[in-house]
């Protein structure tokens, strides 16, 4: 698969039909936020560009930071549930095995951090998705982690979208 043809085509599609937008970034960033599928959707950077078309094509900022952050939201929420249903387990199974390095790391971030993991681990790259799957896994409290999930969501959602989208020339408005 040619990552640079699908966001090119996304990224086409968008400026488009503009009135999709919200739903399409929902859409990225809730494969961005599942555990495994997040490994191979470009959403990040397809999300960074969208932020750009907000920006110059005149789409509304709020309703598509709103679908992001409910699609993130959305796929760390399945994620975690995922993680409680396997348990403890999980980390004895495919995919998650092949990465021992990488599952020691997320939980000590998760047993140093606590609940804020969840927020924190929104922000970097690999652990976005494996954060709320070991939430789970290590039975973290649904309320608490429903609050850091929402929360960090809509900020994510903002950070990235935001800065394409003119900031500053939205703020001066």
């Amino acid at each position: 698969m040619d990552l640079e043809a699908l966001r090119t085509a996304t990224l086409a599609f968008v400026e488009a039909h503009k009135a999709w937008t919200p739903l399409i970034a929902g859409g990225l960033a809730f494969c961005e936020s599942i555990a495994v599928l997040s490994l191979f959707v470009p959403a990040t950077v397809i999300l960074i560009g969208i932020g750009a078309l907000v920006g110059g094509a005149d789409i509304p900022l709020w309703p598509v930071v709103l679908g992001a952050a409910l699609g993130a939201a959305l796929g760390d929420w399945i994620s975690y549930e995922a993680g409680r249903w396997l348990g403890p387990g999980a980390k004895t199974k495919w995919p998650l095995r092949r990465y021992p390095e990488l599952m020691a790391k997320a939980e000590a971030f998760i047993g140093r951090w606590g609940i804020a993991a969840v927020a924190l681990g929104r922000f970097f790259g690999p652990a976005r998705a494996l954060v709320p799957l070991f939430a789970g896994i290590l039975g973290l409290a649904r309320l608490p982690f429903q609050l850091a999930n929402v929360a960090s969501a809509l900020v994510w959602a903002f950070v990235l979208l935001a800065p394409g989208a003119g900031l500053l020339t939205w703020l001066d408005r």
